[in-house]
C-alpha cells in the first residue's frame, strides 16, 4: 500500500509540474516579453533548416572586411579582395582615411541583412537573396570564427543541435565536353521520357566517376569538414553540429548533376555530412524551368546512394510571385518524385494539387516540415493565417521549428517560438515540446548513440526547466 501511495504521489507531482507549465504558458501567450523570457530558458532541440552563410551575423563579417582591407563597391556595397574593372571601388583603409567608415558600416549592415529595412524602397525577396553575393568574399576566410560564433550563440540560447547547410563542394572538374547533354536532358523531361533521361544520367555518372568525382568528396570531407570540426571541438556535452551539402538551382543541368553526385558521395561516406539540399530562389528562371529535372536527378542519386537522406527547399512560393499554376506541384514533386525525407518551407501547400492527400502521405510517412516563420514573413509576406502551419498541424505532419538565415534576418530560434505561440492559439505547450523533440527525432544524425544522448539530455534539461513552475 505504501508503495502504491508513493507512486501516486510521484505521479501527481510530475503531472502537477507539467500542468503548472501549461497553465503558466497559457497566461503569457499574448505577451511577447514574457514569451521571450519563457522560450529563452526553455530547452530547444535542433535547428534543422539552417544556412551557415546566412546565419552568421553581419558585424563580424564587416569587421573582417575592414581588417583585411578589402575593396568595397560604394554603390552596391559588395566586397571583394581585388578591385573590379567596373564600378566605383575603394579600400576600407581609404574609406577610413576620408572619415566615412561609420557611414559605410551602417550602409553595409543594411544591405547585408534586413536591419532597418523599410519594406518600401526595395523588394524584400531581392533584398534577402542579393545579400549573399555582397558578403560572399568574407565567408570562406571566416569559417572557423563563424562556426564558433554559431555554437556559442546556440549554447546561450539553449539550442543543443544545429544541422547547417555549410558549403558547396569545391570542384574544378572539366566538363566542357559534356555541355551538349544540357539540352538533351531538358527535352527528355519535357517529353516525360524518364527511362531515357536516366540513361543519359548513367552516361554522365560514369563520366564523373572516371574523372575522380570521389576525390573531390573525400578532400572536402577530410581536409575541410572533419579537420575543422575536430580542431574547433564542435561537439561537446552542451552542443552538437552536423552539416548538409547543397547544390545551386540556377546552374546548368550537367554542372548541377556533377555537383549533386559529388555531394551524395560526400554524404554517403562521412557521418559528419548528413544530407544533400538544393538552394537559391525557387522562383528563379532556371529554378522554375528545371524544377522537375532536378527532382528526377535526386531520384536517380537516391537509387545510387539509398542510405543518404535529404531535405529539400520546396514550395517557397506564394501567389503573385509566380503564375498560379506553378504553385500546384513543387511540394508534390519533392515528396513523390525526389523522395525527400524533410521539406523546407512548404509555404504554397494550400495551392498544391490534392493537398489533403499530400498531407496525409507526409504524415503517414513521417516526412517532416521545417517551419521558418520569420523567413516566410519577410521574403514571401506570408504570415499568420495565410501560412499553412495550421494545415500541417491538423493533418499530423511532423513539425520542426527553425531559423533559416538568422544573421541576415536578425532573428533567432527563440523568436520563432514566440511568433508560433502568439499567432496560433491552438498550439499548446505539449505541442511545442513535441516540436522541440522533433528537432532531434527528425535530424539526419547517423550515429544512433549521438541522437539518443541528445534526447536524454533534452529529458534532463526539460526536467530542470519545468521544475521552476509555478513561479510563485
Amino acid at each position: 500500500m505504501k508503495k502504491i501511495s508513493l507512486f501516486l504521489l510521484l505521479l501527481s507531482t510530475v503531472f502537477g509540474t507539467a500542468q503548472s507549465v501549461e497553465s503558466y504558458f497559457e497566461t503569457i501567450r499574448s505577451n511577447e516579453a514574457q514569451l521571450t523570457a519563457f522560450f529563452s530558458q526553455m530547452p530547444k532541440g535542433g535547428d534543422l533548416h539552417h544556412h551557415y552563410s546566412g546565419s552568421v551575423y553581419t558585424e563580424p563579417l564587416i569587421a573582417y572586411a575592414i581588417k583585411s582591407n578589402l575593396y568595397l563597391n560604394l554603390e552596391t556595397l559588395e566586397v571583394q579582395p581585388e578591385k573590379s574593372k567596373e564600378g566605383n571601388w575603394e579600400t576600407f583603409e581609404m574609406i577610413q582615411k576620408k572619415g566615412l567608415l561609420p557611414l559605410y558600416q551602417q550602409k553595409i549592415i543594411e544591405k547585408w541583412s534586413i536591419k532597418d529595412f523599410n519594406g518600401v524602397s526595395y523588394p524584400s525577396d531581392k533584398q534577402f537573396f542579393e545579400s549573399f553575393g555582397k558578403f560572399q568574399a568574407t565567408i570562406a576566410p571566416t569559417f572557423e570564427q563563424g562556426l564558433l560564433e554559431l555554437k556559442n550563440r546556440a549554447i546561450k540560447e539553449n539550442v543543443s543541435y544545429i544541422e547547417t547547410q555549410l558549403s558547396t563542394i569545391p570542384c574544378d572538374m572539366n566538363i566542357a565536353d559534356l555541355s551538349s547533354f544540357n539540352e538533351q536532358l531538358r527535352v527528355l523531361v519535357a517529353q516525360k521520357d524518364e527511362k531515357n533521361f536516366f540513361k543519359v544520367l548513367d552516361q554522365l555518372y560514369l563520366a564523373f566517376t572516371k574523372r575522380d568525382a570521389a576525390k573531390y568528396a573525400e578532400k572536402f570531407n577530410t581536409d575541410f569538414v572533419a579537420r575543422m570540426h575536430k580542431d574547433l571541438k564542435m561537439d561537446d556535452a552542451q552542443f552538437t553540429m552536423r552539416y548538409q551539402n547543397f547544390v545551386l538551382r540556377f546552374m546548368e543541368p550537367v554542372d548541377l548533376f556533377k555537383n549533386l553526385v559529388i555531394a551524395f558521395i560526400s554524404t554517403d561516406t562521412s557521418p559528419l555530412l548528413t544530407g544533400v539540399n538544393i538552394v537559391s530562389p525557387e522562383d528563379g528562371e532556371t529554378s522554375m524551368k528545371d524544377y522537375e529535372l532536378h527532382m528526377l536527378m535526386y531520384k536517380y542519386c537516391h537509387s545510387k546512394f539509398p542510405k543518404v537522406r535529404y531535405s529539400m527547399h520546396a514550395g517557397e512560393l506564394t501567389l503573385g510571385l509566380v503564375k498560379p499554376e506553378e504553385l500546384t506541384w513543387h511540394i508534390n514533386a519533392a515528396v513523390y518524385t525526389a523522395g525527400a525525407n524533410r521539406i523546407g518551407h512548404g509555404v504554397d501547400l494550400a495551392y498544391e494539387k490534392s493537398s489533403y492527400e499530400l498531407l496525409r502521405y507526409m504524415a503517414n510517412n513521417k516526412i517532416a516540415i521545417e517551419i521558418n516563420l520569420v523567413s516566410n514573413e519577410f521574403i514571401l509576406k506570408v504570415k499568420e493565417n495565410r501560412h499553412p502551419f495550421s494545415l500541417y498541424k491538423e493533418f499530423g505532419v511532423p513539425i520542426v521549428i527553425s531559423t533559416d538565415d538568422a544573421g541576415i534576418l536578425r532573428t533567432n530560434l527563440v523568436e520563432q517560438y514566440v511568433l508560433l505561440a502568439k499567432r496560433y492559439p491552438q498550439v499548446s505547450y505539449k505541442d511545442i515540446k513535441e516540436y522541440v523533440y522533433n528537432g532531434i527525432y527528425f535530424s539526419f544524425i547517423e550515429e544512433e548513440a549521438v541522437k539518443q544522448q541528445l534526447l536524454s539530455d533534452l529529458d534532463r534539461r526539460f526536467k530542470v526547466f519545468e521544475a521552476q513552475f509555478p513561479l510563485r
